[in-house]
């Protein structure tokens, strides 16, 4: 009972939210955080007309997600059922543009007020609702719920740090997840967790992250930028965070005294990072380019900054060995499937808590290894000294991650009866 007036009073309050929300999305707009010729849309708008036909409706928060989703998309409209992607960052609206089938639509995210939302709805009228991960919106749910729109959580996960947070308000998840007619976990764990919650009914069916085909790049670009490079050792830090570049730095400065010709290539995780990568460098006395600027890793480049959108694929294609970001800062690590799909060796911070579970595969299998800033330098000095070793380390990368595949086929099984019924009631 407790839960469900908690519940009922944040859809009421949000309500008084609006004028501070109409503000903060053109304050965000002005930064560059929302896309200002598209705001309409987390107001609930759209300029697109809604196909005829059934139309599922699929959402994750940011290019991680989304990406993950592109598997799940590709099986619907392959069947010729349209889907609307929503997300809710530029990057993935980006991403989604130059990657998203034939008889997709993306849209932003309405924000979670109930006019917003109701708006959305409206307009979009979706038959089928997937929500990837842990994007619970209170508003977004309750409302698809009330439509009598079936909703499922895929790909969901329920960290440790959230579970906790959640079981705080026990009664309150109770609401929430109890609209939710499945929930696909992506472990036994994150199921268990779920369970505990309220959630009425749960699977797991793995996580569909390990199904994402790399990421595409243009085999000229490749084929380009390999000649630049040429013979020089190479290697990456990829998905940077801020303490992390100052770091990266430093072990190309202590590393180019053994290997004078190295060339470190840094992909911040938010490419608008790359003027002040740009400076530390300059700061180190070290010769950098930035890839936003138009320029390319010539012979005069010690450090390339890779400081733009949707083309990790063309470096990880470049580089033997990288480094995932975010884990020698307490930020919990970034994806390291797509590095080791494409046959690249991964290094990694003691931080991954946002990926245990691919992580530790990778150990095991020997395909990456754990380093901290102290040790960086002299692992990175051994495997590239050894080019045989550092082959085998990434078909090891590239085995443990084909081993975790699945999570696609189970999950479309799972979704097979809500895909039914949505054809069989003309929805």
């Amino acid at each position: 009972m407790i839960g469900k007036l908690v519940f009922g009073t944040y859809r009421a309050l949000s309500n008084l939210a609006l004028p501070f929300v109409s503000f903060l999305l053109r304050r965000r707009a002005g930064e560059g955080k929302e896309d200002r010729t598209r705001l309409g849309e987390r107001r609930g708008e759209s300029t697109v007309t809604r196909p005829a036909g059934p139309l599922v409706w699929i959402h994750g928060a940011s290019v991680g997600e989304t990406v993950s989703l592109l598997p799940v998309v590709e099986r619907f409209t392959a069947d010729g059922i349209t889907v609307l992607v929503t997300s809710g960052t530029v990057t993935s609206a980006r991403v989604m543009a130059r990657r998203l089938p034939a008889g997709a639509i993306h849209q932003y995210v309405p924000v979670d007020l109930p006019g917003y939302v109701r708006r959305f709805l409206e307009h979009w009228k979706p038959d089928l609702a997937l929500l990837a991960e842990s994007e619970i919106w209170p508003n977004l749910v309750a409302q698809t719920d009330e439509r009598g729109i079936p909703l499922v959580l895929v790909n969901a996960r329920m960290s440790p740090r959230s579970f906790r947070r959640w079981k705080a308000v026990n009664g309150v998840a109770r609401a929430v997840l109890s609209r939710f007619d499945l929930c696909l976990a992506q472990t036994d764990a994150d199921a268990e967790r779920l369970n505990a919650l309220g959630a009425p009914r749960v699977a797991v069916a793995g996580n569909l992250k390990y199904d994402v085909p790399p990421p595409p790049a243009d085999p000229v670009k490749v084929s380009m930028t390999e000649g630049m490079i040429g013979a020089r050792p190479v290697w990456m830090a990829a998905s940077t965070h801020p303490g992390e570049d100052e770091i990266i730095i430093g072990v190309h400065a202590e590393l180019a005294k053994r290997l004078p010709h190295l060339l470190t290539i840094i992909a911040p995780r938010h490419p608008h990072r790359g003027p002040e990568i740009e400076e530390l460098a300059r700061r180190a006395r070290l010769r950098s380019a930035r890839r936003s600027q138009g320029l390319q890793p010539d012979r005069a480049t010690d450090v390339y900054i890779a400081d733009t959108i949707g083309e990790l694929g063309l470096f990880y294609r470049l580089v033997p060995v990288a480094f995932m970001g975010g884990s020698l800062v307490p930020h919990g690590g970034q994806n390291p499937i797509e590095p080791a799909k494409l046959g690249t060796a991964v290094l990694h911070g003691p931080f991954v808590h946002n990926f245990t579970e691919v992580f530790a595969a990778l150990n095991r299998a020997g395909g990456a290894v754990s380093v901290t800033s102290e040790t960086l330098p002299a692992v990175l000095a051994e495997l590239l000294g050894d080019p045989p070793g550092l082959r085998w380390m990434a078909r090891a990368a590239g085995g443990a991650v084909a081993e975790l595949g699945g999570a696609v086929d189970r999950t479309m099984h799972e979704l097979a009866p809500f895909v039914v019924s949505m054809h069989l009631e003309g929805r």
